[in-house]
């Protein structure tokens, strides 16, 4: 067997391969063996079919058929070892199966071509003396007081209101439903997907909705229709609506205000486990302290990783485009599963494609930060000692305590994570960080869902305030340092 290599773009081998006489009669012969012995026949002992009889029953094509799937099968894993090839994935055939198969006759020499993803050769250079800017999170006493507020709204009375319009602030009980206008003439309006509702409450507070919708609320009285024109952003989730306009036509049916209850020591006890708001207020600072310093650490580590990758050469291979993606979509399905959604509907083989196709510009950006970090920990012999890895472990477990855990992935991630924190350390101990106020680099808007989540997760930390607020911080940094590839 002669293997020829060659190097194809996107990181792949291709291989001609020549098949003796030889191995072509052998493959051939094997396989009338194999049936011989197997073949249930009438009329016929098993392992007593002549090989005329077993050949026209079988047909001669289907014969070459597993002969040659047998051949091409055995011939690359030899191809592999003989040739050293460092693969991953799946070897894929460059010539056509059927044409094999119509070529192929036992005893004659053949050849056929096949491809195959390899690892990536990388290349990073002037990676030492690397100069960025991060924005710096400082943290603001505004924070905590939004907060608070923001406890006292959803701990208030709702009131029932007459003889007014309504107001910022209101609680408002409304119907409606949304259109696209037609773009062109004679063209019929659509309504807009998911656009209707009945009773539905909201509250008239700005950045709820697309921009308009609750402005055009705001004056409205009880019991009035209107029409309130506006716009999707252009950034918006749903790409069909994006920049699109809109004309939604509201019923205003309740208003209601909030009776909020005062800022003091009962409200405390009755949002928290403290006794008094001095205290809530002492966690909430150096809550949101710790939280200001990761997100400038964090500022820090994205700006000199981005930079970094910028001086990164490397054809990434399918193959490992294709498993990013399918972990990127794995970890998607595993988190809305948490909150009850149907992912098994959300991922239908009709949806998927697109999806996979939506989550390949992460895949890519996720491969070339970890191959470029990857690489310069290698030319500069970073490493991680067992000692390390055997704490960090220690954390995530006690972290992850009452659920099941693979030591052998838990040993692999918590290496690559601790490997990837150090070279970053090192990248910005040999270059430069300077840090500027925030939304001097970009302009950061938070949707409304984010700014729940994160309300949601400060309200989980202050039913847990019980403990000191050391141990809530431990656990809150080694959940940072190790959820993100658990």
């Amino acid at each position: 067997m002669k293997v020829t290599q060659e190097r194809l773009p996107a990181s792949q081998i291709g291989l001609e391969i020549e098949i003796t006489p030889e191995m072509s009669k052998d493959a051939y012969e094997q396989v009338i063996k194999k049936y011989t012995r197997s073949a249930n026949i009438p009329g016929f002992r098993k392992g007593k079919v002549p090989r005329n009889i077993l050949v026209q029953r079988l047909g001669k094509d289907y014969i070459k058929a597993m002969a040659l799937d047998n051949l091409i099968n055995d011939c690359l894993e030899k191809a592999r070892e003989q040739e050293k090839i460092k693969a991953i994935g799946q070897f894929e055939l460059k010539t056509k199966f059927e044409e094999l198969v119509k070529d192929f006759e036992p005893g004659k020499e053949m050849a056929f071509s096949a491809k195959i993803d390899v690892e990536p050769e990388v290349k990073v250079d002037n990676y030492k003396g690397l100069v960025v800017q991060a924005e710096e999170a400082e943290y603001s006493p505004a924070l905590v007081d939004e907060f608070l507020e923001e406890r006292r709204s959803v701990m208030g009375t709702l009131i029932p209101v007459e003889g007014r319009a309504a107001e910022s602030g209101d609680v408002a009980i409304v119907d409606f439903v949304g259109i696209i206008p037609s773009e062109t003439e004679g063209e019929e309006a659509k309504e807009v997907p998911g656009g209707k509702a009945q009773d539905f409450q909201i509250d008239l507070k700005g950045g709820k909705f697309i921009p308009g919708f609750i402005e055009g609320i705001v004056g409205m009285k009880l019991e009035e229709t209107k029409e309130i024109s506006t716009q999707f952003p252009s950034d918006y989730g749903e790409k069909s609506l994006a920049g699109k306009p809109a004309v939604f036509t509201v019923t205003l049916k309740e208003l209601k205000e909030r009776e909020l209850p005062e800022l003091d020591d009962d409200l405390a006890q009755e949002i928290s486990e403290f006794e008094t708001i001095a205290k809530l207020r002492e966690f909430l600072e150096k809550k949101f302290t710790k939280e200001k310093e990761e997100e400038t650490k964090q500022n820090k580590e994205k700006a000199i990783v981005d930079e970094l990758v910028t001086h990164l050469e490397v054809e990434i291979p399918e193959t490992l485009i294709k498993n990013e993606v399918q972990q990127i979509l794995a970890q998607s399905a595993m988190d809305l599963s948490q909150y009850g959604i149907d992912v098994k509907e959300l991922f239908s083989s009709d949806k998927l494609p697109e999806m996979q196709n939506s989550s390949r510009p992460e895949a890519i950006k996720r491969l070339k930060r970890d191959l470029a970090i990857a690489t310069v920990a290698q030319r500069e012999s970073i490493t991680v000692d067992e000692e390390e890895i055997a704490e960090e472990s220690a954390k995530v477990i006690e972290q992850l305590k009452g659920k099941d855990v693979d030591p052998d992935r838990l040993r692999e991630v918590v290496t690559e994570d601790l490997l990837k924190e150090k070279t970053i350390k090192w990248l910005e101990e040999n270059g430069t960080v300077e840090l500027v106020p925030e939304g001097t680099l970009h302009t950061r808007s938070q949707t409304p869902e984010t700014i729940e989540n994160l309300e949601a997760e400060v309200d989980s930390e202050i039913t847990q305030a019980s403990e000191t607020v050391v141990e809530v911080e431990a656990k809150q940094v080694a959940t940072v340092e190790n959820s993100q590839d658990l």
